[in-house]
């Protein structure tokens, strides 16, 4: 199987019995979202999705936000990992949300970036989910299934996989088959004891077939 039949027979499954796939964070606007993002890195979307919910209930906008104090948000957040750094990042946000960019969430990576808490992998988050924008989030999930499949190839860093992944991506699929990937490895493709038997990617999976090849044979 040639690099382009894995992906367009991944692909094809995908759309055909995925066809709505999108994040499991729960939000109303782009300034919840990207707060659910920030508090999302090395923590559970479930996790994330019960602690929010406070968060804009106190703080419904930036301008609010950029108010609070450590001591006020902290304990909204504590069950949060890494609740110190997340709640310095979000008060910070905030500010810059206001200060630079009027309130409003920019929608170019370049811009999300300059923002406190947020890397490359939330600014693309959150302009392929708020703008379907062609840009590929490189998250645990994602780096681990697209290796396991075959789809990237040698990528050491998750900005190496992202490359291969949008190079062979229609730009088109890009934002959702970020979701599909995650997906896939939330539920099928976990980290330790990837569900192979149940898999139906497994005629199009490099790990499956390696895998087959290592059993004894009968």
């Amino acid at each position: 199987m040639t690099r382009k039949e894995r992906y367009q027979q991944v692909l094809s499954y995908f759309q055909q019995n995925m066809p709505v796939a999108e994040t499991e964070l729960m939000y109303d606007n782009p300034y919840q979202l990207l707060v659910s993002v920030i508090l999302s890195a090395q923590c559970t979307d479930k996790r994330v999705n019960l602690t929010t919910p406070a968060i804009f209930n106190q703080y419904p906008t930036p301008q609010l936000l950029a108010q609070a104090s450590f001591e006020e948000l902290f304990p909204l957040i504590k069950s949060i990992s890494y609740p110190n750094n997340k709640t310095k990042h979000l008060i910070g946000m905030a500010n810059m949300l206001v200060n630079t960019f009027n309130g409003q969430v920019p929608m170019t990576v370049d811009e999300l970036v300059q923002l406190p808490g947020v890397g490359r992998k939330t600014a693309n988050v959150i302009t392929s989910v708020i703008d379907a924008q062609p840009n590929m989030a490189v998250d645990t999930h994602v780096f681990r299934v697209a290796a396991r499949l075959g789809l990237t190839i040698k990528a050491t860093t998750p900005l190496a996989a992202e490359k291969q992944l949008i190079q062979y991506i229609p730009k088109e699929l890009v934002h959702i088959a970020h979701h599909w990937l995650i997906l896939h490895g939330r539920y099928t493709c976990l980290a330790r004891n990837p569900k192979c038997d149940s898999c139906a990617l497994q005629t199009m999976c490099a790990y499956f077939q390696k895998q087959q090849k290592k059993q004894p044979k009968a």
